[in-house]
Formats: C-alpha cells, structure tokens, sequence
C-alpha cells in the first residue's frame, strides 16, 4: 500500500525551462543559444547540481568560453528563481488534498545548495514532510544511492512510495528500487489518474 508520495522539484512543483528562463534576459537569439549551451547546457551546471564545484568556481568555468557581454548573464541564470519562479497549476491542490488524506510527502530533486533560498516560495513547500537535494549529497538522480538515501533518511520502504519526476531516467531509477512512479508531463489530471490507479485516494478531474 502507498503511503508515501515522492516528487521532484524542477518540472512538477515549478514549470522549469532554460530557454524561458534565458528569454527573461532579452538577448539577441545568438547569444541566448550561447547561454544555453555554455551555462545551462554545461558540465558544471551538472557539477553545480551534484554538489561537486562551488558556484564560483562553475561560474568562472562557464564565462572563460563565452564573451565578456554575456558574463553577467552567467550571474543571473545562476540565481534562475530571481527571474522565474513558476508554479505548476494543479499541484498545490493535489499537494493539499493527499496531505489531508494522510500521506506522507517528500521531495527528491536535482538542485544546488541554493535551492533553501527559493523552495519556501513553492505553493505548497510548507507541506512536506522532509526533502533530500542533491547538492548536499554529491549524489544525482538516477543513482541508486540517492534514492536509498531518501528512504533511509525518513525510514520509508521503497514498496510504500510512489516517484514523481518529469525525467524518465529518474522514474525508471526509482521503480528498480521497488518504488511505483509516474513520468509527469504536465498533466495534473493525467497524474491523478495515475495515482489513483496505483490505490492512492485522489479526486478524479
């Protein structure tokens, strides 16, 4: 029986997408694809993520390839929530409503050190029971360890949680270790039907 509902961050709390977030610094197209490639699309935003480089060092790493006019921009993707932070429509309803019901809400998530400044301005942040983040850990989804970390760290079996992650990858990680999840797509009546297929009591919409 589920008892426990997993969700990522970036994709199913928040909409989060580079080229929207880069389009918010009004550059010519060349240099938004310079962006993109060179800081979000760079190791050391991955390395940024699993907690193995300090922002300045990823920063420093990242303008060494771009030109001086795009230097600051780097500063600014650094800190993406300052230009957009958006929720996903529908999940604080369904946050609240399985937490009414009594399940246990936790959150797993790909993010850097900085995500405590931003994560209490999320919809539906204070509902958690507890979270694991990457960046704290030198560990990514979809490690095994990261995933037995979580369960460890709140005493949860992987038989009573049910994984939700808009990457594939992820979900597929969590389901080897005996967890039930579902691939979000943006569809929040789609995700309840999926819940309520794995036994989870939610409103059909």
């Amino acid at each position: 029986m589920i008892k426990n509902i997993v969700f990522d961050m970036g994709g199913v709390l928040i909409h989060y997408d580079p080229k929207e977030i880069i389009a918010h610094l009004h550059l010519p197209l060349d240099d938004e694809r310079l962006l993109l490639r060179e800081a979000f699309g760079s190791v050391e935003w991955i390395q940024l993520d699993r907690g193995t480089i300090g922002e300045e060092a990823g920063a420093a790493a990242m303008k060494r390839r771009l030109p001086e006019r795009l230097h600051s921009g780097v500063d600014r993707l650094l800190a993406w929530w300052e230009l957009e932070l958006r929720p996903m429509e529908g999940i604080e309803c369904l946050l609240t409503e399985l937490k009414e019901k009594g399940y246990g809400l936790y959150l797993l998530s790909n993010a850097t050190v900085r995500q405590p400044e931003y994560f209490d301005r999320i919809p539906g942040s204070q509902l958690f029971d507890g979270w694991v983040v990457s960046g704290f850990h030198k560990l990514l989804k979809p490690q095994p360890e990261i995933f037995q970390l979580l369960l460890r760290s709140f005493s949860l079996e992987a038989g009573e949680c049910f994984f939700v992650d808009d990457n594939n990858a992820n979900v597929e990680g969590a389901l080897c270790l005996g967890m039930s999840g579902a691939v979000f797509d943006g569809n929040t009546g789609r995700l309840r039907r999926e819940l309520s297929a794995a036994g989870i009591g939610v409103r059909l919409t």
